[in-house]
């Protein structure tokens, strides 16, 4: 369920937004910039036809672009050197490099890759946040309902069931996966796609 009065129309409208632990109000509140970013970010992206048709690789097109707006606005990927010091005995509590950061949230770009990902990426921000390095998390991703656009494409076999889409997050997100951590995620709809 999202917080309305936080998320504007033009982004509802585009985008399924769902948050966990308040994600919304920590985003708007605590880090008004990081939010103003998301925000521009998600009124600028559209869904390029010619992206989808254009096969992936390690990072397809359209997570790519993402990515690369979320850089000009200062964000970086970042890895967390993390470990837990009990008297006298350290443990190395490794973590997965991070998409996109900036001033305590954690972003990550999930386009098409195995579902797996999400369980990933929701376990390195409860981690990180239980080690009190992040504050949030956020997680793009695309809506199920893309695959019509895809199967009509041709593209719907590159695009399957086991890939990540709202579909496959959300069980996950409302299961608790995040763990205390607050989250926001966000599933690109229909609305978003452009036949160039």
């Amino acid at each position: 369920m999202t917080n309305h009065p936080i998320v504007s129309v033009d982004i509802e409208s585009r985008f399924e937004v769902r948050e966990w632990r308040n994600g919304l109000a920590i985003l708007s509140a605590a880090h008004p910039d990081e939010w103003a970013d998301i925000v521009e970010v998600l009124r600028g992206f559209t869904l390029l036809k010619s992206e989808v048709l254009k096969p992936g690789g390690s990072k397809g097109l359209i997570a790519g672009r993402l990515d690369t707006h979320f850089t000009k606005l200062g964000w970086v990927e970042k890895k967390f050197d993390t470990k837990i010091v009990v008297d006298d005995h350290e443990f190395v509590t490794p973590t997965h490099k991070v998409d996109c950061y900036k001033n305590r949230v954690a972003l990550e770009v999930e386009w098409n890759n195995k579902d797996p990902f999400f369980d990933r990426d929701l376990n390195n921000f409860r981690l990180l946040f239980d080690l009190r390095a992040i504050d949030a998390g956020v997680i793009i991703t695309r809506c199920s309902e893309l695959q019509r656009i895809f199967n009509r494409l041709g593209r719907g076999a590159s695009f399957g069931n086991s890939t990540t889409h709202m579909a496959k997050l959300l069980p996950r997100l409302d299961g608790g996966s995040g763990g205390g951590c607050p989250v926001v995620v966000f599933g690109i709809r229909e609305a978003c796609y452009v036949e160039d």
